[in-house]
């Protein structure tokens, strides 16, 4: 049986972002490791996806945990699972993770990235700022 998180895996390594339109609640919330406050929404999520799969270079996960955990938003229990990745950008590599919630129809509903060392996040946030301030998804600096 394939889940979302499987479906998701296969949407990022095929950078096919109209496939993680169907994986996403319509209020789904990103927690960025360069954003104090949450993306929020379908919209605002996917052009951040579109913005992240042109940013990071030789992105690829490389490990999967699955359990439950709370939510940020609520602290409600969910399903979940960790996806660890590796990846470039500007030259840094990146290590990190991704927490997924999903809901009780299996789609994701929160969505927290954390990514390490310090010096690769600051690059990685100043990617992604210039990436979404060209897709007019960001007022510039």
């Amino acid at each position: 049986m394939t889940t979302a998180v499987d479906r998701f895996r296969a949407a990022v390594d095929n950078r096919d972002l109209g496939a993680l339109d169907d994986l996403f609640t319509e209020d789904i919330r990103l927690y960025s490791p360069v954003k104090f406050t949450p993306f929020e929404g379908r919209p605002a999520v996917l052009g951040l996806f579109g913005v992240l799969l042109r940013t990071f270079e030789d992105f690829r996960y490389v490990g999967e945990f699955a359990g439950t955990s709370q939510t940020s938003a609520d602290g409600a229990e969910a399903p979940s699972a960790v996806l660890l990745f590796r990846a470039t950008v500007g030259g840094k590599e990146i290590h990190g993770i991704d927490l997924l919630h999903l809901n009780e129809d299996g789609r994701i509903k929160e969505f927290t990235v954390m990514v390490r060392p310090a010096s690769a996040v600051q690059t990685l946030g100043e990617a992604v700022l210039a990436g979404l301030v060209a897709d007019g998804l960001a007022p510039a600096p």
